[in-house]
């Protein structure tokens, strides 16, 4: 599936994959994939960094050369992303911007106008895997576009290939989902499978005083999870490779389950009226901290 018919089912081509650069090795991993990503997507890529000098830590540039040591460092952090990404995909179009302000306000105005946004994942104290990074959660809960976090020790390919999957999380609201859409195209985009999960639960209090209706709320929990599933992939392209899927029990533990060996894992998040940002709920708090692989947030409409 070629980036034209991809981008006829979802998003259009003229805006451009943004990704958030400061220096650290996973913003570099965040580099290569967004990188890979507007390659797929036919569209350019724009290198953020955003910080305020005086707070930023742990970089030296030796040397006079009757700049500020900050100005120094800037150019080098913004220097290095942009060489990293023309040598990763020399057939696209990159480029680059200074914020002097904080990265969260920043790149959170950046995404009014991006296809996407691309972060690392750099938790602190030790623990990258399991904690989010301020940036990376801020980001991903007051984003307007879909916002992409990376896991730490992923394989950082985006590149189509025969074994690709991508794990959705079918919510309550399937029709004209934006985090189905998203899915969609990525998986279009990679000729990737594309995993629909849906978990639902028994409930826990079965009338089993009858034979003839002993399990039958168990069964209308699972055909409803079933006709989710079937709601949201109702408008998906023919020659889509979909597997559906409904698991008993909850929705973060099947997503990440999921997730294993996924390429990317997709899920959505709205926002309530009346508060600034979205509500991610417990699946996409849960596979962000958790998740083996990418993990895609999509803000859904109101």
């Amino acid at each position: 599936m070629n980036a034209s018919a991809a981008h006829a089912y979802g998003e259009p081509l003229d805006l451009p994959v943004v990704v958030g650069v400061d220096g650290s090795e996973p913003s570099l991993r965040a580099v290569d994939w967004a990188a890979d990503e507007a390659a797929l997507r036919g569209a350019s890529l724009r290198l953020v960094y955003a910080s305020l000098w005086e707070r930023y830590e742990g970089v030296s540039v030796s040397g006079d050369l009757g700049k500020p040591s900050e100005e120094l460092m800037v150019e080098d952090v913004v220097g290095t992303a942009e060489r990293r990404a023309r040598h990763r995909q020399p057939g696209v179009k990159v480029t680059t911007d200074v914020l002097p302000e904080e990265p969260e306000y920043g790149l959170i105005r950046e995404s009014r106008s991006a296809l996407a946004m691309v972060v690392g994942c750099r938790g602190r104290s030790g623990m990258t895997e399991a904690i989010l990074g301020s940036v990376s959660a801020a980001l991903a809960g007051h984003a307007h576009c879909p916002v992409v976090v990376l896991r730490g020790s992923h394989d950082n390919r985006v590149a189509p290939g025969a074994r690709a999957r991508i794990a959705l999380a079918v919510g309550d609201e399937p029709a004209g989902s934006a985090a189905v859409r998203f899915a969609v195209e990525e998986a279009m985009l990679r000729g990737a499978l594309l995993e629909a999960v849906r978990a639902w639960h028994r409930p826990l209090h079965e009338p089993v005083a009858h034979p003839l209706i002993a399990g039958r709320p168990a069964r209308l929990q699972e055909q409803q999870a079933v006709e989710l599933v079937e709601e949201a992939l109702r408008d998906a392209p023919a020659g889509l490779d979909v597997r559906r899927r409904t698991v008993e029990g909850y929705a973060r533990d099947a997503l990440l389950a999921e997730s294993r060996g996924a390429a990317l894992a997709v899920v959505g998040a709205r926002r309530r009226p009346g508060h600034f940002g979205l509500h991610l709920g417990r699946v996409a708090h849960g596979v962000l901290h958790h998740a083996p692989c990418p993990v895609a947030v999509v803000p859904e409409p109101a």
